[in-house]
């Protein structure tokens, strides 16, 4: 059975890249420049939701990853944090996200990060 993976990225490059090189890899990935994603991750299901700390809306994305981690029924998803700030590590950590991927990033890294959080 495929990981599923929710992908919300900022920028439409970025996205139908990342979105490609995880399809090439065996996810099923469910991809997203805004986070109606995670408004239906009880059907959507992901093991690994990867989140853009700039997408466009209301919220960060640390503040989404902070919600889920905060939701006795999300919790246990795996929960990475991607930005382009210098201080994503740190940015991460704060939100309980369970790893970060700092851009611009690896390929070979990204898809090591997923495949070890998903």
């Amino acid at each position: 059975m495929k990981k599923k993976v929710v992908l919300i990225q900022d920028n439409e490059d970025i996205l139908e890249i990342m979105d490609q090189v995880l399809e090439d890899e065996g996810f099923d990935v469910t991809s997203s420049l805004t986070t109606e994603p995670i408004e239906k991750i009880d059907e959507i299901e992901p093991d690994i939701v990867i989140v853009d700390d700039h997408i466009r809306g209301d919220k960060k994305g640390s503040k989404v990853i902070e919600e889920l981690k905060g939701d006795p029924q999300t919790e246990d998803v795996s929960a990475v944090l991607t930005s382009t700030s210098f201080n994503v590590a740190h940015e991460a950590k704060e939100c309980k996200a369970d790893d970060y991927i700092e851009k611009p990033f690896d390929i070979d890294h990204m898809i090591d990060v997923v495949k070890n959080n998903a």
